[in-house]
């Protein structure tokens, strides 16, 4: 864990940040230590958090998840992971259909859909090359989905991986285990 950064408890947190993570932290009974931490950058923080809930409305739960769930686990991010995982389930999501997209393989990966597997493909195809030569991937996701969804959908890989950046560079432990932990 990184010691260089103070971590703001929700009454050292501006105002309005503090009113915005409200609701989220008596949802989930506690205030993550990326919120903490961020909170020393409070108008980057809610900018990144209302990016975050325009990309949630732009994409179906089940791409979103996808998205959050294959960008975590590429990137060895186990706090936005286990969360997601988390979330997923709280959506009704099968513990298998999660299993599968940490695996990153979604060619071998029977519980996804078609567009699922296309969009991971597209997914694990840009994070490896940092979004170059990914246009034969992108097209086959585009092909499927509205140019919405799609857009959305590249803006989503590059939010999760912001976090994991952020998270691995403070070395943050993960809030909550893992749903396939213990």
């Amino acid at each position: 864990m990184s010691t260089h950064i103070p971590r703001l408890e929700m009454d050292a947190l501006r105002p309005d940040l503090a009113e915005y993570l409200e609701p989220r932290v008596k949802r989930l009974g506690y205030l993550g230590e990326l919120f903490k931490c961020a909170g020393n950058a409070p108008d980057v923080i809610l900018h990144f958090m209302h990016f975050t809930d325009a990309l949630k409305d732009a994409l179906p739960d089940r791409l979103t998840e996808l998205g959050a769930l294959t960008v975590a686990s590429y990137m060895e991010n186990q706090y936005e992971r286990h969360q997601h995982e988390r979330l997923s389930i709280k959506l009704g999501f099968p513990r298998e259909w999660i299993e599968q997209i940490n695996q990153l393989d979604p060619a071998a990966a029977d519980a996804l859909t078609e567009v699922e597997k296309t969009a991971q493909t597209y997914a694990l195809a840009a994070l490896r090359t940092r979004g170059l030569d990914v246009q034969q991937e992108f097209k086959a996701l585009a092909q499927l989905v509205p140019p919405s969804e799609a857009m959305a959908f590249v803006m989503l890989i590059g939010r999760y991986m912001t976090h994991a950046l952020v998270v691995n560079t403070l070395q943050l432990a993960p809030p909550v285990p893992s749903i396939f932990e213990g």
